[in-house]
């Protein structure tokens, strides 16, 4: 019990100081790829230190289900962790950690069957508005010219990606501008950010008021396009997607004195414009592997009581 107890504080502290700590980074914007890896990690982090004391509590409370975690392990092992001298309260934590993952299940089904809903929804109005001609199938080509008066481009995710592009987006960008905002939009597609949105909202929407799980559904917002941007001004340059994205988006007031649409595309424009350097291949490197480190902490904590007691067994058998 002493161990679940454990994984859970380290559960909770995790869910409540890694947003602190992550909003101090400096380095977040200049290495997009690394935040949403750090990111992705601490919330694995997390789930993991949850799911291991739902496991432990629950066999803590029920024999049946302490046979099964630990049928394989020696007698040692399983006094090790004194699952006998448990409270009432395991069996009433052990059901409240099963809870919170069975919603949290439930929460990315429904997250994914609204976005498959959406995503059916627009392609059928995209097949009203750009009607096929003969020979082509519904969603097989990549590239999608949609006739409009506004200037825009998006990406329709799926199992074959498409962009859609409209007429006045070819009128408004220039030289490889075009060019610039398709890579950007591949971009999303290649690394799948579609993924990290659902999870991310799906835990943001279930538990609302942890912490982590809200910082974690704005923070994959803002980064994904980070990232994309970033895709796209290594192919054809910073300053040729910063004016792609002022010329698709100047008319509906985001550069105004109070940009309400998306305050987010200013801050995208003046990164870009600032052209801050990278950070060093080592310090990536680093960042990256401390960062694959975290939920191996939870892990250690749920282990090393059994690898205490096994490697003396171990040797009195030998």
């Amino acid at each position: 019990m002493v161990v679940s107890l454990t994984l859970l504080t380290l559960g909770v502290l995790t869910a409540l100081t890694a947003p602190r700590l992550l909003a101090r980074a400096d380095w977040a914007e200049r290495e997009p790829v690394v935040a949403l890896w750090v990111w992705q990690c601490v919330v694995a982090s997390v789930l993991i230190s949850f799911g291991l004391s739902m496991t432990l509590s629950a066999a803590a409370a029920w024999q049946a289900v302490r046979g099964h975690v630990f049928a394989p392990a020696p007698q040692a092992v399983v006094e090790a962790y004194a699952l006998a001298a448990h409270g009432p309260w395991s069996a009433v934590l052990a059901v409240l950690l099963a809870c919170g993952g069975l919603w949290s299940a439930a929460m990315l089904t429904r997250e994914i069957r609204r976005a498959r809903a959406r995503g059916r929804r627009r392609r059928a109005e995209l097949l009203v508005r750009a009607p096929l001609l003969p020979g082509e199938e519904p969603g097989r080509e990549p590239l999608v010219l949609l006739e409009g008066e506004r200037p825009d481009a998006w990406w329709l995710p799926g199992t074959t990606p498409q962009l859609v592009v409209t007429t006045a987006a070819l009128h408004r960008l220039k030289g490889r501008q075009l060019d610039a905002v398709l890579a950007h939009e591949q971009g999303h597609a290649r690394a799948r950010h579609d993924w990290l949105l659902h999870c991310s909202a799906a835990l943001a929407t279930g538990f609302p008021q942890v912490p982590v799980f809200a910082a974690f559904r704005d923070e994959m917002h803002r980064l994904v396009e980070l990232a994309a941007d970033d895709v796209a001004s290594r192919r054809f340059g910073r300053l040729t997607i910063a004016l792609a994205l002022v010329e698709l988006n100047e008319d509906r007031g985001v550069f105004g004195p109070s940009p309400a649409p998306d305050a987010q595309l200013p801050q995208r424009v003046n990164r870009l414009l600032a052209a801050a350097p990278r950070l060093t291949a080592g310090r990536r490197l680093r960042l990256t592997a401390t960062a694959a480190l975290v939920p191996v902490v939870p892990l250690m904590v749920a282990f090393v009581p059994a690898l205490v007691a096994f490697v003396p067994a171990l040797r009195g058998l030998r």
